[in-house]
């Protein structure tokens, strides 16, 4: 219903002028096709593969291929994932205003977290804040929740226990790390970081996970820069948990919207029998799209964890290729915030 003209940075790419209609379903859809002409086409399907580390098989639902495949009989589906997700990594100028926008917003978020990360004060009240921050700049997160978890020896990762079990959130201590990933959509385009605060003192593994983190934010900084291959900028990042002996539990970098994402292998070795040795064996360490070239205008979050045992710390934030290098969309979520162990137990803000 209607159509889309792509900005002058977009003439002339691969799929030249790009239309679209709205369906509800594969049956609905078929219609669709059928009153463009398209009865007897090849039709590409984007969801069919893999968007996300999440979402390796794909998002299409069994039933919405079904349907149309048994509308459209004469029709040829094909999987049009990758093509799609190219298309969009870069991002036209129009396209990176929103997303600088959207990665000022999570700053302002990422500073909100720091102020009412303290001993005393319960996860949901951080939760709830950082949310209430991102809302108030009528902006909206990527999921309906936001990855947050704390303590001093935690590598879990994904929404707190208390949002899907009956218990009471966790009240935050000293020597606790807090971390949280933060998602910001404004306009249809997101940005996303990392943030992590700790309320000192926190165990001396965590001071050398988070020299090792920053290191390598650093290193991928370096390497990022138009004609680099993604690979090169995973590579890159490894090397200081390689040098340090630290492993990574989730990816060091991924393009925005996901189309590469770097896990990495370094010191995974098995550890029989030890619970970060049954963590190492359910993620899946590998490139995803390691040839894939950066461009001026594609956006890449630098997202490094860096883990002793079952201790990590995670930090990182936005960036955007430039024509001769990168620039950084945050600094807030770069660094670990430490909480001073003098300072008083903070409150949400009024």
């Amino acid at each position: 219903r209607g159509a889309r003209s792509p900005s002058p940075a977009r003439q002339g790419g691969p799929l030249g002028r790009l239309y679209y209609r709205r369906a509800a379903g594969g049956a609905r859809g078929a219609v669709v096709l059928r009153v463009r002409g398209r009865a007897r086409a090849t039709i590409g399907l984007v969801g069919l593969g893999p968007t996300a580390p999440g979402e390796m098989e794909g998002l299409m639902p069994l039933g919405v291929h079904r349907s149309l495949a048994a509308a459209l009989p004469q029709v040829t589906l094909a999987d049009f994932t990758a093509d799609m997700t190219d298309f969009i990594l870069v991002k036209s100028e129009e396209e990176l205003a929103l997303v600088r926008h959207a990665a000022a917003v999570t700053e302002h978020a990422c500073a909100v977290m720091a102020q009412v990360s303290r001993p005393g004060v319960s996860e949901a009240e951080v939760y709830a804040e950082v949310l209430r921050e991102i809302h108030r700049h009528g902006c909206d997160v990527r999921y309906p929740f936001l990855s947050l978890q704390s303590g001093p020896d935690n590598i879990g990762w994904g929404v707190p226990r208390w949002t899907i079990r009956a218990e009471p959130p966790r009240v935050l201590q000293r020597g606790d790390v807090v971390q949280a990933e933060i998602h910001t959509i404004y306009g249809g385009q997101e940005a996303q970081v990392q943030m992590c605060v700790a309320l000192d003192p926190v165990h001396p593994d965590l001071r050398r996970c988070e020299e090792v983190a920053r290191a390598s934010y650093e290193a991928g900084l370096r390497a990022v820069r138009p004609g680099a291959v993604f690979a090169d900028v995973v590579r890159a990042m490894e090397e200081p948990l390689a040098r340090a002996g630290c492993w990574s539990k989730t990816p060091l970098l991924h393009t925005m919207t996901f189309g590469a994402t770097g896990f990495t292998a370094v010191n995974r070795e098995p550890r029989d029998g030890t619970p970060e040795g049954r963590i190492e064996a359910q993620a899946r360490p590998g490139i995803r799209r390691p040839d894939l070239r950066l461009l001026p205008g594609m956006c890449l979050e630098l997202e490094p964890n860096a883990c002793l045992g079952l201790r990590r710390i995670n930090i990182g934030g936005g960036v955007v290729v430039t024509a001769d290098g990168a620039q950084e969309l945050n600094a807030l979520p770069t660094r670990v915030h430490h909480v001073p162990a003098s300072d008083a137990p903070g409150s949400p803000r009024p």
